[in-house]
């Protein structure tokens, strides 16, 4: 748990300029992808880190979203800031679009953070994506944080059977580009499908992401934002 209490929601505007079509944010997504780091291994997986867990959820009936991200010491797990942000959807649900919905939101919640996070996991996709740039990746470049995508599903990629223990892998390929992977988190638990986003390898994504799943499938970041903005958009209701 947190020392002091979640600070109020900030509201989460779109910047001047946001796209609002289909064509306009593709050709977002073709600019700000050539911005996407890969060569770098990132932080250690072993190493002092606070890692910051970003989430959104959405109330379509009133056009809201919400948006949290949530800061935990990598050793213990421990919460040690939190930070929502709400506001309107500002964009249309397109597949392949999705964090064009989400980023305002998402930005300013991990903006808000009294701590300045060493690594963002997020719900979503990073270079595991049709476009090569899921949420991970944009949010990775506006921040210039190193981030991970850790998706529950593999969108439309395909992998093949993995062992049944904690840690097996398999490829997550894109005929065959490998664009991620499936990874076993918990013993004969349905795999995560983890992603590069910006400034990170593979290989320490998934070392990442297994140190913060001790116990459950997904990761405790992605654990606790997930809580936290389901909670935000509740409140936010009149």
């Amino acid at each position: 748990m947190t020392d002091t209490p979640t600070p109020p929601p900030v509201t989460a505007v779109p910047p001047p300029g946001w796209p609002t079509t289909e064509a306009e944010a593709a050709a977002v997504q073709d600019r700000l992808r050539t911005r996407v780091v890969r060569d770098e291994a990132g932080p250690a997986p072993d190493a002092a880190l606070v890692v910051a867990g970003v989430d959104v959820a959405y109330d379509d009936e009133r056009d809201v979203v919400a948006a949290a991200a949530v800061a935990l010491d990598a050793a213990t797990l421990t919460v040690v800031a939190e930070a929502t942000a709400v506001g309107r959807i500002s964009f249309p649900y397109v597949p392949g679009l999705l964090a064009f919905r989400e980023i305002p939101a998402a930005l300013a919640a991990l903006q808000g953070l009294a701590v300045a996070p060493d690594l963002v996991v997020c719900d979503g996709y990073g270079l595991a994506h049709p476009r090569r740039f899921g949420l991970a990746s944009h949010l990775g470049v506006l921040t210039g944080l190193p981030t991970i995508g850790v998706a529950k599903n593999p969108f439309t990629f395909r992998h093949e059977a993995l062992g049944p223990r904690r840690g097996e892998w398999a490829p997550l390929l894109d005929g065959t580009e490998e664009v991620g992977r499936a990874l076993r988190t918990q013993e004969g638990v349905k795999p995560v499908f983890v992603s590069v986003g910006h400034r990170v390898s593979l290989d320490h994504a998934c070392a990442h992401v297994l140190r913060l799943a001790p116990r459950f499938r997904q990761p405790e970041t992605t654990r606790a934002a997930d809580a936290l903005c389901r909670r935000a958009l509740r409140a936010a209701r009149p």
